[in-house]
């Protein structure tokens, strides 16, 4: 696996999806899940563990998204826990992470509640 750059502050995480995404980079954008995340994903359902996480933004950045880089809410943090959260554009619900510093000192996500824009009808 590449050396990825670590995110040493929660919020760094958010700026780092949005770069991984954006190159179609689906092993980058696992790197920044523990071993054991869960993702609330597909909706109604849940993807668990960085492999699955992987093989799942595989699919998604088929597609070649575009991830637009947002403005994150103040992050709270308690220890070792952290959580990051990001509004949507269109001010409805809101996307949530709970992420842990790691014993190097840098931060993983561990529980992802993404917003996805459900394809127009």
């Amino acid at each position: 696996m590449p050396e990825y750059e670590k995110a040493m502050r929660p919020e760094d995480i958010t700026r780092l999806f949005v770069e991984r995404s954006n190159a179609g980079d689906a092993a980058g954008v696992a790197a920044l899940y523990e071993e054991d995340a869960v993702m609330a994903y597909p909706p109604g359902g849940r993807t668990v563990g960085r492999e699955a996480i992987r093989a799942l933004w595989e699919k998604v950045l088929a597609g070649r998204p575009r991830f637009e880089p947002e403005q994150p809410l103040p992050t709270l943090i308690s220890g070792d826990i952290a959580l990051t959260s990001t509004p949507p554009k269109d001010g409805s619900g809101a996307r949530a992470q709970v992420v842990r510093r790691q014993p190097d000192g840098s931060w993983l996500r561990l529980l992802d509640q993404p917003e996805f824009v459900s394809p127009a009808h």
